[in-house]
């Protein structure tokens, strides 16, 4: 230290000791006076997938729930039982409930719920709605109820697309869609099928789309809402959260009293990000979507337009890697950890 600075020298130890004096006291009142932060409980959430079976596994599999090894080849990946197995089945004009009745069955032995896709297909949603169909609908309802264990029901999702017979870019008027879905419903209702609780899932939204209050049927019609999107990559690629930040607020405004689901999502692989987008998503459920009380994985290699897109987990080691450790928190409840909801009641969020 040079000779002109040694004079400050003792000053300057003073004026540290008193503040350190002065810090440490503040630091004991506020010790004293402070409150450990409360744990912040966030409720477990339902998870599941879409389990196909041959282009995933090969061709001796096939989809879940028809195929049991599929699903547990999918579990086995996962390092985790789904508390939702996600699968689809004719309309009712062209098969009954109880054709399924095996596999509805067999999801209920597994400790999990289902999330049952049926669709109108090319049928007119006019006719739908002007009663055309309500034999068929009526008996379809009745052999539900006569089930009677909690079911979600997601009838013609997607319908702000442009991809699907039923949807508003097909060319069906909104009105004809909330039409033949009150109608639908009005015929559970009288037939008492009070277990099946209706998910209305419209793809997020997109450029031209229309705005979901169009076609939304209304609260008395509606118990889940829901979201389907995909990370396609390329020139599309997105982030998780901006890919279903916008249409989650715009569910949260339409619906605030509903909970949501995610009923389809995946990632391509992107040139390996995937892993990274995985990991990403499963931290934003918690973080930054609370009100998404399920959330499902489209897990199926699926080939369209002359496209393949890896959508299942096992695209990759490290997409399967990401999933498996972070569907392991336990805000993703397994079957068997959630207490299935009792006979004829809605399906409610997990406690």
């Amino acid at each position: 230290m040079s000779r002109r600075c040694k004079p400050c020298t003792g000053v300057a130890v003073a004026v540290a000791l008193f503040f350190s004096l002065a810090s440490g006291a503040a630091a004991r009142t506020d010790g004293a006076a402070a409150k450990p932060k409360p744990r912040v409980h966030r409720a477990p959430i339902y998870w599941g997938a879409y389990m196909e079976g041959p282009s995933t596994y090969g061709g001796s599999y096939r989809n879940a729930p028809w195929d049991e090894n599929t699903w547990r080849a999918f579990e086995r990946t996962a390092g985790k039982r789904v508390s939702i197995v996600h699968w689809g089945v004719p309309p009712p004009w062209e098969a009954s409930f109880n054709r399924q009745l095996a596999q509805h069955r067999r999801i209920l032995q597994a400790g999990a719920l289902e999330v049952l896709d049926v669709a109108s297909g090319t049928v007119s949603l006019h006719n739908i709605a002007a009663g055309n169909y309500d034999g068929f609908i009526t008996d379809w309802a009745r052999q539900a109820r006569a089930f009677g264990h909690p079911l979600f029901l997601r009838w013609d999702w997607e319908m702000n697309g442009t991809w699907f017979p039923w949807a508003t870019g097909a060319g069906v008027s909104a009105a004809d869609y909330v039409a033949a879905w009150r109608h639908m419903h009005d015929l559970f209702v009288q037939a008492g099928a009070t277990n099946v609780s209706w998910v209305w899932c419209p793809n997020v939204l997109f450029n031209g789309s229309p705005s979901y209050d169009t076609l939304y049927p209304g609260d008395a019609y509606v118990d889940w809402t829901c979201l389907d999107g995909y990370n396609k990559g390329g020139q599309y690629s997105t982030t998780f959260v901006n890919l279903f930040a916008a249409s989650y607020r715009a569910l949260l405004k339409l619906a605030p009293t509903k909970p949501i689901m995610i009923g389809e999502t995946a990632s391509v692989e992107d040139s390996g990000k995937k892993a990274a987008w995985i990991s990403a998503a499963l931290k934003a459920l918690p973080a930054k979507f609370p009100r998404i009380k399920a959330f499902l994985w489209f897990n199926w290699q699926i080939t369209e337009g002359g496209t393949t897109w890896q959508w299942q987990i096992e695209s990759s080691p490290a997409a399967a890697a990401a999933f498996h450790d972070g569907i392991a928190s336990r805000y993703f409840a397994a079957a068997g950890v959630v207490r299935l909801p009792r006979q004829m009641a809605a399906i409610a969020p997990p406690p």
